[in-house]
């Protein structure tokens, strides 16, 4: 066996590795509403959701493209394999830190400043301005877009809902968050399976197996929902408790209210745009902006200030586990 295809085959282990660490880091973007709202059980809701990233992935093209061509550039051969292999080390050991400690950070952010991390580490070329439009731009837009939006549909399913009997309404709204969980998920799969698949692309052109960055062969889309999916329903209750639970504490409509505006905000990104946005930030700001709805102490801002330092430390951090796994690692390749 060649040198280039151990490399290859090294870089789609550990990037499937990331995939699984993401199903379980991330779990709780698409459940923890519905799971706290008793919308729907811890086991019936991971089942839901392993479906809808494993649904979503293969409408997730676009984003795959622009995380495989859009953010660094690499030569072929060994050695750029040996960057790729790094970065995404450096996002795995980034997830599991942020799992211990219950915080719902970006496993999208941490993947791509690992990547960043370990390429400048290796001297490689950065496209800065890919970056800024794919990632920071929409890494900043999208809690905002999230809180406000959050907030409106809150107020607006308030307004509407204004003289019906809680009880009632508690019910409709556990049936209607089925359907909003559902769309969730399949944002989520949008989103984070495609980011894996577009490592994986990475590998094997950076490994001479494809010609071209933006090319994404049809297992791929397979193997990278599996895997998310499998993780997934392994489930990551220390942060679906801190979502679900302690931020805010959430009732049936305000768990459909958040779930619909998140899900909204990622297949906007997703079909459109082609931004690898946060799952994360997304549905933990639209939380946020539900919760404000009853008054600005309802939400418990000392939980939600952790969870936005963690956002603010992930690609900084996750960059330079990164490049320090460069260094370990790169006499190997």
């Amino acid at each position: 066996m060649n040198p280039e295809l151990i490399a290859v085959l090294a870089v789609i282990a550990v990037a499937l590795v990331f995939d699984y660490t993401n199903g379980f880091h991330d779990a709780a973007n698409a459940i923890a509403t519905s799971i706290s709202t008793r919308a729907l059980t811890p086991r019936v809701a991971l089942a839901m959701a392993a479906v809808g990233n494993f649904v979503g992935a293969h409408f997730g093209a676009d984003v795959a493209k622009t995380v495989g061509s859009g953010l660094v550039e690499l030569p072929t051969g060994v050695s750029s394999l040996g960057i790729v292999f790094a970065g995404v080390i450096g996002a795995i050991t980034w997830n599991l830190i942020t799992w211990y400690f219950g915080l719902p950070s970006s496993s999208s952010h941490a993947l791509i400043g690992g990547l960043v991390g370990s390429t400048l580490a290796a001297a490689g070329t950065v496209l800065w301005k890919g970056i800024g439009e794919s990632v920071v731009l929409p890494m900043i837009l999208s809690p905002m877009v999230g809180f406000l939006l959050g907030y409106l549909v809150m107020v607006a399913v308030q307004w509407i809902f204004r003289n019906g009997q809680p009880s009632k309404l508690n019910r409709g709204f556990r049936w209607a968050q089925t359907v909003s969980a559902a769309a969730m998920s399949i944002g989520h799969g949008m989103q984070d399976a495609a980011k894996t698949i577009g490592i994986v692309v990475l590998a094997l052109y950076v490994g001479g197996y494809q010609g071209s960055a933006e090319h994404i062969p049809e297992w791929t889309f397979w193997t990278s929902a599996t895997v998310l999916a499998l993780g997934t329903y392994a489930g990551g209750w220390r942060i679906i408790r801190t979502l679900g639970r302690k931020i805010i504490d959430l009732r049936p409509p305000e768990g459909f209210a958040a779930e619909t505006v998140a899900s909204s905000v990622l297949y906007f990104n997703a079909l459109v745009l082609g931004a690898p946005i946060s799952t994360t930030h997304t549905i933990t700001s639209a939380i946020m902006g539900v919760g404000a709805t009853k008054r600005l102490s309802a939400v418990r801002w000392g939980v939600a200030g952790n969870i936005i330092g963690a956002w603010v430390l992930t690609f900084p951090a996750a960059g330079s586990i990164g490049a320090l796994m460069y260094v370990l690692v790169n006499p190997l390749f």
